[in-house]
């Protein structure tokens, strides 16, 4: 199996598939801002409310909506955190040594938040759950540092190692290692892919780790920076502490095997920053990092839009004919299975066994494809025999055994019905698929389409003035076909080229009568206004 990853980047947003035997398998949309909230972040928050009834409080840490910590998730060592905390922002001059803190005891699992939290307390937290719908971020006070073989857990102590690795000699090995090397005052958890790996290549991430977490409690300990040219924050101690790395890092960290051939990128400052984590963590690899140049939108040359465009509308076909209804409500999602007017099968249970089989390997496909997590209701065809619902159900935790996230299978009701939960820590991925009239662009109106070339050809000359040579125009594929249809020399785009020094490219994203234009640097051109025109010509004649 071979893995690709291509990252698509532009100005508003940073757009991560992952491929595997060139078929889609995640995709990821991360917010190109400062204030994403992504799980990961850390937080000097302020408790606002202590809600009894939850045993939970909500913490002001910056985003519109109050973001929400349950008492089972201050975590066992909260008190020390807090302590440390205090220390460290009670003396800017120097950070508390690990070592000499003093442990206090475990928080009791069963307690109530308001015996350790009271409203206004500033305190230390994690995002562990981002924002989805109208809900605030889910937080938890038991800081973690990722990385790619270990995760670090201040004051934990314990090293812990994958139930994924089995042999009991390696994770003997790995245990004992780890413990060798680890600072005193911190915990360690080992991950999966920590098997086999050498001393020095564990050392030098731990190392990065704990350089990790010295660099936010410097941070936490500097005031809270302030542009003076923007208006006073609300609570000016409310701040973040520690970003965690980009989704694009993210998932590399997460995912990357000896499997993957190719990570893809059309941004050079993005490129340069995988290209150097990659060579961090697999030097042998790092010429699998290749920066995309192309004129054809990244996503268009490796058939990630048609493959979007194909599998994440409401209705997505399997194999035989047969398709998924995928909906979604505030509670939960639902996926209605049907088998479409073909027949495997006279038998009619052999029929509804084979179509619900084949459903399963595309329902778990969209279960990652969308990172769809919480609940989930599956009604698959209705089947008679106990054995073909017991054999869907065990194929089912099969595949999804693949999954990366938490989750857990339920048989089959009475009804049919199949409950799955997944682990959700981000909102489910959403693309419209839906396009806009191909020939009003949604105005139910149009003008003479003979005409569209001549109004496109009007535009270029109209920038061309402005912005001069080297722009690019994306049209759809249909239309691009057209201007580059006939010989070489008739052809309209070779005619734009030679005025105006245009290239053409086909992007499969515009309606049949849309067009854009883009700089070298793929930023989006907007028609000068009349104002910018005149400007421009007078910037001409003083020049002259």
């Amino acid at each position: 199996m071979k893995s690709e990853l291509i990252v698509d980047v532009q100005p508003q947003e940073i757009a991560i598939a992952l491929t595997e035997d060139d078929r889609l398998q995640e995709i990821n949309r991360e917010k190109r801002d400062a204030d994403n909230f992504a799980v990961g972040n850390i937080y000097y928050g302020r408790v606002k409310k202590i809600m009894p009834a939850l045993n939970a409080a909500f913490v002001d840490v910056g985003h519109e909506k109050e973001a929400f910590l349950h008492y089972l998730d201050l975590g066992s060592q909260f008190t020390t955190l807090t302590s440390f905390v205090t220390k460290a922002v009670s003396d800017r001059r120097k950070a508390p040594a690990m070592a000499k803190i003093q442990h206090a005891p475990d928080l009791p699992k069963e307690g109530q938040i308001g015996d350790h939290l009271k409203v206004g307390d500033l305190l230390l937290v994690q995002v562990s759950k981002e924002p989805i719908n109208t809900k605030g971020p889910r937080l938890t006070a038991e800081i973690s540092i990722a990385g790619r073989n270990m995760v670090l857990i201040p004051f934990a102590e314990k090293v812990m190692v994958s139930s994924k690795i089995k042999r009991e000699s390696e994770r003997s090995r790995l245990k004992s290692l780890v413990q060798a090397i680890k600072p005193q005052g911190f915990g360690v958890i080992v991950r999966t892919v920590a098997e086999d790996k050498r001393v020095a290549e564990l050392d030098n991430e731990l190392r990065i780790l704990v350089k990790r977490w010295e660099d936010m409690t410097r941070t936490l300990q500097k005031p809270a920076p302030r542009d003076p040219s923007m208006p006073k924050p609300k609570d000016a101690e409310v701040r973040l502490v520690s970003e965690e790395l980009g989704r694009t890092i993210g998932i590399i960290r997460d995912v990357f095997s000896p499997t993957f051939t190719s990570i893809q990128v059309n941004d050079e400052a993005i490129y340069e920053e995988v290209r150097q984590y990659v060579e961090l963590i697999a030097p042998d690899s790092v010429k699998i990092v290749k920066h995309y140049k192309g004129t054809e939108p990244i996503f268009d040359k490796f058939d990630i839009t048609r493959q979007m465009k194909t599998g994440l509308g409401r209705t997505v076909g399997f194999a035989k004919g047969g398709y998924l209804v995928i909906d979604k409500t505030e509670a939960l999602f639902a996926i209605d299975v049907n088998t479409g007017s073909k027949k495997l099968f006279e038998d009619h249970e052999e029929n509804a066994f084979q179509y619900n089989m084949l459903a399963a390997d595309e329902i778990v496909h969209q279960l990652r494809l969308r990172d769809i997590g919480g609940i989930i209701i599956v009604d698959f065809v209705d089947m008679d025999s106990k054995e073909h619902q017991e054999q869907l159900y065990q194929h089912v935790r099969e595949l999804m055994e693949r999954d990366r996230a938490k989750h857990n299978v339920l048989p089959l009701s009475k009804f049919g019905l199949m409950q799955i939960t997944r682990q959700r820590v981000r909102p489910a991925v959403e693309v419209n698929v839906m396009e806009v009239c191909p020939t009003c662009l949604g105005k139910g109106k149009i003008q003479p389409s003979i005409l569209f070339t001549d109004q496109v050809e009007e535009k270029i000359a109209h920038m061309y003035e402005h912005f001069g040579r080297g722009m690019r125009v994306h049209l759809h594929p249909y239309v691009y076909a057209y201007v580059k249809s006939g010989s070489i020399f008739k052809r309209l785009s070779s005619r734009w080229y030679t005025h105006y020094g245009v290239h053409t490219t086909a992007n499969q994203n515009l309606g049949m009568l849309e067009v854009k234009i883009f700089d070298k640097k793929g930023h989006e051109l907007q028609e000068p206004s009349n104002n910018e025109v005149q400007k421009s010509d007078e910037k001409k004649e003083t020049d002259a």
